[in-house]
């Protein structure tokens, strides 16, 4: 691969320099896996719901309790090194549900834990969550504002 005198590359040599040495994946493959296991932990937060609808869990406290659960389930397993690992395989499949925004919180506070308990585990774990609560918190706003108005 030619570099220039002053060894820098072309935007195309970088282009083709990063083509030669990416990971080749397999779509097909990959596509299955994240519809499976998304599915399967979908299937799991079913089984919640059902289960609490048999005992008698009424659905207004279903729809509230569920994702209370799920969101521990996903940190539970971040915290003990298990949803990473299935996210290495499964992909899309782990990130897609609502387990996977609970993973993107806990994964940095479990990164920065050396770091201590407050300027590691406190301050690190809102360094993904922080955004997404804060758009939450915005949307919510103008979602009542308009409501208001017109509703």
């Amino acid at each position: 691969m030619g570099v220039n005198m002053d060894n820098t590359f072309t935007n195309q040599q970088y282009q083709d320099y990063v083509k030669q040495k990416a990971p080749k994946s397999n779509i097909v493959k990959n596509t299955v896996l994240a519809f499976i296991v998304g599915g399967i932990i979908c299937m799991i937060g079913q089984a919640f719901s059902d289960y609490m609808e048999y005992r008698g869990v009424a659905g207004e406290n279903i729809k509230s309790a569920l994702p209370t659960i799920m969101v521990a389930l996903g940190a539970f397993f971040t915290g003990i090194g298990l949803y990473d690992k299935l996210a290495k395989h499964a992909g899309a499949g782990t990130i897609v549900p609502i387990t996977g925004f609970a993973n993107a919180v806990v994964s940095p506070a479990v990164e920065y834990k050396p770091e201590g308990h407050v300027m590691g585990v406190g301050a690190k774990m809102f360094t993904v969550a922080g955004p997404v609560i804060v758009f939450g918190t915005i949307a919510s706003i103008v979602v009542g504002f308009f409501y208001y108005l017109f509703g």
